[in-house]
């Protein structure tokens, strides 16, 4: 297999105000016409995540009532093969100059790498119909009910 590389288009900062990205200088013009979209998804690296797996089950399962061999392939969980995470968010606000790009929320870390930001269209990342398996049917069927949802309701640690 060939080696991939990925370059990191900037980083998340935690700020007590809360989370922004600041997007490299020679990125910044790759922002223009985003502010037009209310959610976009973003791509990034989670670099403070175990690198290795000796199997690609994760064990136990992370979440309550899911069968008891879940492979990595079938959770969220940043323990894979390349810690590669996927967020939509709401997009609150773009300075241009500075190149900081202000999400809703994000659920990373401070220093977070960024890989990539797209616009979220509906007619390409949107699924009508989910059918998600029986053992996490409950869970909010979107980003804007999730935030009060019991998460800790749903994980097993």
């Amino acid at each position: 297999m060939t080696a991939c590389r990925l370059v990191p288009i900037g980083r998340v900062v935690q700020t007590g105000e809360g989370s922004l990205m600041e997007i490299e200088s020679r990125y910044r013009e790759g922002l223009v016409g985003l502010d037009a979209f209310r959610w976009i998804v973003v791509y990034w690296f989670a670099h403070k995540a175990e690198r290795a797996r000796e199997t690609p089950l994760v064990l136990p399962a992370p979440y309550r009532g899911a069968p008891e061999r879940l492979g990595v392939f079938a959770t969220r969980s940043p323990l894979r093969p390349n810690p590669l995470c996927m967020t939509v968010v709401e997009l609150v606000g773009i300075d241009m100059a500075a190149g900081i790009v202000r999400p809703g929320w994000i659920d990373c870390d401070d220093g977070t790498p960024i890989l990539d930001i797209k616009p979220y269209q509906p007619s390409l990342d949107r699924v009508e119909i989910p059918e998600p398996p029986a053992w996490c049917a409950a869970w909010p069927r979107s980003v804007e009910t999730s935030g009060a949802f019991d998460w800790s309701s749903v994980f097993t640690d």
